[in-house]
């Protein structure tokens, strides 16, 4: 039977990611990186592709998972008539080869337990050869290799290792998962209380750097700083949507995507996020990992690249895979890579000039960028684009992708790069930064409508024009936005909830969670803090018990959808909090200008 998204928690090494089940049960791992295949794709499938169980033996009468404070280390607490069995699952940071380590406590009784681990490689589709390997089991497709170690006896069934043990309160049992070369021997000698206590202290140092002090939902800005850390490619900075592709944004629809990749459109929000908690390595990371990505030329500059920057993320289909609650196809890479997206030159503008506003160091490339995309956009903004939701259909003059290369002219006007034009020069952009704003007010706002609408010549709004203060495009204030927003909260709001675009009956597409968080920002901004922190406390009401939220809410089913966690969800979380306080600390409105 599926199990519901939010029924999920995380653990991940800085590389890659666990998802389990309340049940205990991992059933979406990639190795040796995010964007490498599964050999556990039961969260696609059922149990034939792949998963790893580790529970008691028999009946359980109730569950409960959480994770130990200010961590990425997962208990999962079964309770059973004989006793009661914790299972602490983590992965540790890599000092070579990949590991998962899962122990099992007995902490009230006795209870028989049993790990069935049923790997299958490349996204379900290969069982493994499996022989034994010094005091452990190897399992190896093609150049990859899993080996298990456990002081418990282990046998071969079906294609899975089965190990058996019965433990009394006080006692435990560790099982040590390493990955390797299917030439290597890994997974010697592991500590695997030693490596235990070396995880929690490193997550706990890490998280202390944050302020809390007038932060209304500590917690929950807590537990989303350290999702976002479990989502970043530790060796190269670079931080991943998601961990999972193609959990689907319509109930057993075609929306199903592969977000296993850095996406640039979510390089300003990260930056400043990271730089207002103090996290400034992180900060400075991505950063230096967007300028590699990008390199000298952005006129090729995609959406999205891989996690070590590279650019091709052919799209294919698994059709091995039945899908989540059968939802198809199922996809690995992203063809919307190649599309035509204005947004992301003034997403690059912005990062670089919050880097500038923050005090990083600016090197030559950066220098070399900011004039490169200056003078790229010039040529390129009157071009109809996919826009911010990354439409497959025919190409639009979206107004936020409009605003967003005036956001380019903008931000270079305010940089340290504009002293390094002539006069005239300056002069020219001057006049081009107010030209573009101009065309956007007139040709994006409809005055039938009171609003901002999604495109020009439209009449109807979507969720990105919420972002227009937050770019300082116009501030909250404005009487455009002001009416901007009272059609948002007419057309796409439904119980707090925000919508993408107008909702759809034949197409029942989940809320944006990230929306709901960018209302809130905008009714702050026009003072309505009530409902500013309602709509706040219903969308961080919807995470699951482990606080962990998806990329969209289907209203219908009052179940979390889209592919998850979702990095923009827990951003947005964030900034909203973080506004929040600002509002409280200043007493008036909070309009940004990044």
């Amino acid at each position: 039977m599926t199990v519901a998204l939010e029924d999920y928690a995380m653990i991940g090494d800085g590389e890659t990611v666990a998802l389990i089940s309340n049940e205990g049960s991992i059933d979406w791992l990639c190795l040796p990186r995010f964007d490498s295949p599964a050999c556990c794709a039961a969260l696609l499938g059922n149990e034939r592709h792949g998963y790893w169980s580790l529970a008691p033996d028999g009946a359980v009468t109730a569950t409960e998972q959480r994770y130990r404070p200010d961590t990425m280390i997962l208990e999962t607490e079964h309770r059973c008539a004989s006793g009661t069995l914790v299972v602490t699952d983590f992965m540790p940071e890599r000092e070579g080869k990949p590991l998962l380590i899962r122990i099992a406590r007995v902490t009230q009784g006795s209870v028989d337990i049993l790990s069935r681990a049923s790997f299958r490689f490349d996204y379900g589709n290969m069982p493994p050869w499996i022989t034994p390997e010094g005091e452990g089991l190897a399992m190896h497709v093609g150049p990859d290799k899993l080996a298990l170690h456990t002081d418990a006896p282990m046998i071969i069934e079906d294609d899975a290792v089965l190990s058996r043990a019965t433990l009394k309160e006080g006692e435990h049992l560790a099982f040590v998962l390493a990955y390797g070369h299917s030439h290597e021997r890994v997974g010697d000698g592991v500590d695997a209380q030693a490596a235990l206590r070396e995880t929690e202290r490193t997550d706990r140092d890490w998280l202390s750097r944050l302020d809390v002090k007038g932060l209304a939902y500590p917690d929950a800005v807590r537990r989303s700083l350290l999702t976002l850390r479990a989502l970043i490619h530790r060796p190269t900075g670079g931080l991943v949507a998601a961990p999972t592709t193609s959990l689907p944004e319509q109930p057993g629809g075609q929306m199903n995507w592969d977000y296993r990749y850095c996406w640039l459109r979510d390089a300003a929000f990260t930056l400043d996020a990271f730089l207002e908690c103090g996290f400034v390595d992180e900060a400075r990371n991505w950063r230096d990992w967007i300028l590699r990505a990008v390199a000298g030329a952005p006129d090729k500059m995609q959406i999205m690249y891989r996690v070590d920057g590279a650019r091709r993320l052919d799209e294919a289909e698994l059709d091995w895979l039945p899908g989540y609650r059968f939802a198809r196809p199922v996809r690995v890479g992203n063809a919307a890579a190649g599309q035509l997206q204005l947004d992301v030159w003034g997403e690059l503008i912005s990062t670089l000039h919050i880097a500038e506003r923050a005090g990083m160091e600016r090197n030559d490339q950066g220098r070399h960028l900011e004039h490169a995309v200056l003078e790229h956009v010039t040529k390129v903004w009157t071009e109809p684009d996919q826009g911010l939701w990354e439409s497959r259909g025919e190409p639009r003059h979206y107004v936020y992708s409009k605003a967003m290369a005036w956001v380019v002219i903008d931000r270079f006007l305010k940089g340290q790069s504009v002293g390094e034009l002539p006069d005239d020069r300056r002069a020219e952009l001057e006049t081009l930064r107010d030209r573009i704003h101009a065309n956007v007010c007139k040709e994006g706002f409809n005055d039938g409508v009171n609003s901002f609408t999604s495109f020009y010549g439209g009449s109807e709004v979507d969720a990105s024009l919420l972002l227009l203060p937050r770019i300082g495009f116009l501030p909250m204030s404005d009487p455009r936005m002001v009416g901007t927003l009272a059609a948002i909260e007419a057309q796409l709001v439904d119980g707090d909830f925000v919508h993408r675009h107008k909702m759809n009956a034949l197409v029942p597409e989940g809320a944006f969670l990230a929306c709901s968080f960018w209302l809130a920002e905008c009714l702050l901004g026009v003072g309505r803090r009530a409902d500013a922190v309602r709509t706040m406390e219903t969308a961080m009401g919807v995470a699951g018990p482990c606080g962990l939220l998806s990329e969209e809410y289907d209203t219908r089913s009052r179940r979390l959808a889209g592919n998850h966690p979702q990095a923009l969800s827990h951003l947005a979380l964030i900034q909203a909090v973080l506004a929040l306080r600002r509002f409280d600390a200043e007493g008036h409105d909070i309009d940004a200008d990044l």
